[in-house]
């Protein structure tokens, strides 16, 4: 008897695991080897009871090894091959065909969906190998383009398909809806606030990180949650990345390609945003992959996490490390932080009093160190209305996010074209040795950027980043060359972080 082909799963890598089975004489016993989770050892339970539904009674000694032997192997992902297995072993059902099977079983023989659906599909696509999954996983399997891959109700139908008697529905390939996205709010219902509006169109045009700095009640987050309205559809490949991360989690994903949205609350710990646990399984950094994350009350969040954040932030991707063994999760996001200007929120407000000492309002702003500062490409003070404008009926909020959203989708197909067969896709992804080479920069923007970064005390990271800036707005502008003017307004919004 072949052994039967599953997975398991190495952060979103899917590793192909061998399922061997022996029955010999003797009192019933099933013993899984092999560096089995938990979940991999109760199967055995699972696997007897939807064999028996079946007709197929267990009898003597079951041996099931899981190889490789120093791989761990974890979670009810493994169900569907062992239970084949060992009907194989039982004579039950012909030759095991080269496949990779994966499913959860219920008592009765029903397949449960498991995570990781797109990490096999991707295996089996590179390895050219059929691939069954349970009906629940077919949705996720059908984005992978070049997968040979059938779902089943029940480890009866995968049963009655090997021995001929029925069969199976092919997964077919699928392409994400590619509707736009619902403005919730919308820019046009915003009353005021041209200047964050005008931020967030650069932010989503380049993919670059802001902060809004602000009273309670100026609209920030309201703001942040616009942005999902104008940010442009994703791409099928960066789709497939951020589908592979949420399959890693078991977690369901809209069909639709918008980019995640992800809203941490500032209690949360370093494992639930940057990863990690005994399964090392992907934070909101990554969840948030090719998406937004969305950090309110930014200076609450504990210290050593948004130190965390730096090299995230910085590379893209991270790598998670523990004992037993380290994952690296993408993590492109475009990181939207609000905060007040101090503790009671209202230094520099026009109506009402600021009650914090000179040295609350400083140690307040120390929770944010410089560094972090730095990875933020747009720094913006949101004011408050006044009364008068918040009950102006008739005031207007000026521009529909549609309209907007138009020009950040220009301005991402000019970029996309720009940097095709680097391997980057917007502005804020270069790497510092394409930033001064390939911007295309006018005669007068070196010696003025010069002028300016000594002023403003900008370290190299920051001078690269108001490129990046520059030239995200010089795209918006449709401009083929970054000029003066595009400099200066990128260096406004980084000088709007020096007097936070």
């Amino acid at each position: 008897m072949n052994p039967v082909w599953g997975i398991t799963l190495k952060g979103m890598e899917a590793l192909r695991v061998e399922v061997e089975a022996e029955i010999t004489g003797g009192l019933f016993a099933i013993s899984i080897v092999g560096l089995p989770d938990t979940a991999v050892r109760e199967s055995k339970e699972r696997v007897r009871a939807a064999l028996r539904s079946l007709g197929l009674s267990v009898r003597g000694r079951v041996a099931v090894n899981l190889a490789p032997a120093d791989l761990p192997k974890e979670g009810a992902i493994l169900d569907l091959p062992i239970a084949l297995g060992i009907a194989g072993a039982m004579g039950s059902i012909p030759e095991v065909p080269r496949a990779i099977f994966l499913g959860e079983l219920a008592l009765d023989g029903r397949l449960r969906g498991v995570r990781g659906a797109v990490g096999a599909a991707i295996l089996a696509r590179d390895t050219g190998i059929p691939l069954f999954v349970p009906a629940d996983n077919a949705d996720e399997v059908s984005l992978v383009e070049g997968c040979e891959a059938w779902g089943a109700e029940s480890l009866g139908d995968v049963i009655a398909f090997l021995r001929g008697e029925k069969k199976l529905i092919p997964v077919v390939p699928a392409v994400p809806e590619a509707k736009p996205p619902i403005a919730d709010p919308d820019f046009a219902d915003i009353r005021g606030q041209s200047g964050a509006k005008r931020a967030l169109e650069i932010a989503a045009a380049g993919h670059h990180n802001i902060l809004f700095t602000g009273a309670p009640g100026s609209g920030k987050t309201l703001l942040a949650r616009a942005l999902r309205g104008i940010l442009p559809p994703l791409s099928r490949d960066e789709f497939l990345e951020a589908a592979l991360v949420r399959s890693t989690l078991g977690i369901p994903f809209d069909r639709g390609m918008h980019p995640p949205f992800r809203t941490v609350h500032h209690t949360a710990s370093i494992v639930s945003i940057c990863g990690g646990g005994a399964t090392l399984r992907p934070g909101e950094v990554s969840l948030a992959h090719r998406g937004v994350l969305f950090l309110d009350e930014f200076p609450e969040f504990r210290r050593d996490l948004l130190e965390a954040l730096r090299q995230p932030l910085e590379d893209g991707r991270i790598t998670v490390s523990r004992a037993s063994g380290s994952v690296v999760y993408p993590c492109r996001v475009l990181l939207v932080a609000a905060c007040n200007p101090c503790p009671c929120g209202w230094d520099g407000d026009p109506v009402e009093r600021c009650t914090c000492s000179a040295t609350e309002r400083e140690r307040y702003r120390r929770k944010i160190s410089g560094p972090i500062l730095d990875r933020i490409d747009l720094h913006l003070a949101v004011p408050r209305l006044l009364p008068e404008e918040l009950v102006a009926v008739e005031s207007e909020g000026g521009e529909p996010s549609a309209a907007i959203a138009a020009r950040v989708r220009k301005a991402r197909e000019i970029q996309r074209e720009r940097w095709a067969g680097t391997g980057f896709t917007c502005n804020a992804e270069l790497p510092e040795r394409l930033v001064k080479r390939s911007l295309s920069l006018s005669p007068d923007v070196r010696p003025f950027l010069a002028s300016m970064a000594e002023r403003l005390r900008l370290s190299g990271r920051g001078i690269s980043r108001v490129l990046k800036v520059s030239r995200t707005i010089a795209d918006l502008a449709g401009s083929r060359d970054v000029e003066v003017p595009h400099v200066a307004e990128a260096l406004a919004y980084r000088d709007g972080g020096e007097k936070r």
